[in-house]
């Protein structure tokens, strides 16, 4: 019996990732066009974006972390943005933030109807949010700023997101903060 030549894909382990990657995004997006995630199951995500389950468990243990992961890369370009503005007013970069709000405004409201903004609370956190290596006192200072600051964004989006970024940071200056 001959035995039959392996196929090997072209791609590497790394572009197979960020292809399963890609693909299961595009679908969760799409699918939660129609439906709340919890009424989104693995299989039907893995079927709409073409990839087996096993792609799916590789790279993810929830279909949160999809969003996560795709919220982590919107925010990469948003703080690149901050780290050019270093030691400006918080006021500044809450324009800059509400901007990027502005500039995905059809994937936050997605966010936000199907009621997932919560999403964004560790990615805040997380951009500046306290550390291990602060001070007690600037370790709530910090916690304080990103917890404000993650409240505002959710007013925000409760309130149907009308206000422009820039009516948002003057209204954050108002409060003297």
């Amino acid at each position: 019996m001959r035995q039959r030549e392996k196929k090997v894909s072209p791609m590497s382990n790394e572009g197979r990732n960020a292809y399963v990657i890609e693909h299961l995004t595009n679908a969760l997006l799409e699918l939660l066009r129609d439906q709340q995630m919890d009424h989104i199951s693995i299989s039907e995500l893995c079927d709409t974006a073409q990839v087996g389950r096993a792609s799916f468990y590789r790279n993810f243990e929830a279909k949160e972390d999809i969003l996560r992961l795709y919220l982590n890369g919107l925010f990469s370009q948003l703080t690149d943005k901050q780290e050019q503005k270093e030691n400006k007013p918080i006021s500044d970069f809450i324009q800059i933030l509400f901007a990027h709000f502005e500039e995905h405004m059809d994937f936050y409201r997605l966010l936000n109807e199907r009621h997932l903004i919560y999403l964004l609370k560790d990615v805040i956190i997380g951009i500046c949010g306290p550390r291990p290596e602060h001070s007690t006192a600037e370790a709530y200072a910090k916690a304080f700023v990103a917890y404000t600051l993650y409240g505002w964004i959710e007013v925000w989006f409760q309130r149907g997101m009308v206000e422009s970024s820039e009516e948002i940071a003057t209204l954050f200056k108002m409060q003297g903060l």
